[in-house]
């Protein structure tokens, strides 16, 4: 494993359905080539996050903290990190 680490890919098995209505991975290594494919990104704050989102293209600079921590494509990992999924 490279990038995303047990917490995130464990969090990211749990939780996907958050993000899609059926499950894209059922193994840590499915998951963590999901979440190459997609070029997740983990941050370190939610801020990282806003900057990340809004470096990438999204309209989020009208939007919260909390708002951001709400959307379906930001997993809030339970080490204080944030896993961002885009599709």
């Amino acid at each position: 494993m490279n990038q995303y680490d047990e917490v995130c890919l464990n969090y990211f098995l749990e939780h996907q359905t958050q993000l899609f209505r059926e499950e894209v991975a059922s193994t840590q290594e499915e998951a963590e080539e999901f979440l190459e494919d997609c070029l997740a990104v983990v941050c370190g704050s939610l801020a990282e996050v806003k900057e990340y989102l809004d470096e990438s293209g999204a309209d989020v600079a009208d939007m919260s903290l909390k708002e951001i921590e709400e959307a379906s494509e930001v997993f809030s990992l339970p080490d204080g990190r944030y896993l961002v999924v885009e599709v």
